[in-house]
């Protein structure tokens, strides 16, 4: 396992870079990620709490900030443009999404810690926060 300061001290280094680089491409790659491990899984109620709105995805540690849209259609996600506002912001950084990735830590947990940040449409939270912990880990 790599050890804790030495990927905050290689984000440290990258994040100057990465927060310049254009987020197109690692949007489209979460988009394709979720298709694998979260569409097929997903409840056709929270399907259509999630569709056609703007999430917000910020890996604080590296600049990350990538911005998603779930189409109404089974297509799935794709990358959202500049333009549409976020109705829901995620924060954290990389290793917090990874524990939570892998079901190594609990959501509530992270957020009453700071360690994640939810804002905007609450409703719209706790419809993603409540449908991935009946789900499960993605990546186990």
């Amino acid at each position: 396992m790599i050890d804790a300061a030495l990927m905050q001290g290689l984000a440290r280094r990258a994040r100057p870079l990465v927060s310049r680089l254009p987020m197109q491409p690692p949007a489209r790659l979460l988009a394709l990620a979720l298709d694998h491990w979260l569409l097929p899984r997903l409840p056709a109620d929270a399907h259509a709490v999630l569709a056609s709105r703007t999430v917000e995805v910020a890996v604080t540690d590296l600049g990350l900030v990538l911005r998603l849209q779930l189409l109404p259609t089974p297509r799935g996600f794709v990358p959202a443009s500049k333009a549409a506002p976020a109705a829901l912001r995620i924060a954290a950084d990389g290793p917090t999404y990874w524990r939570l990735l892998r079901g190594q830590d609990d959501a509530d947990r992270l957020f009453f810690e700071r360690a994640l940040v939810m804002e905007g449409d609450t409703e719209m939270g706790l419809v993603l926060k409540n449908t991935l912990d009946a789900i499960g880990p993605l990546w186990a």
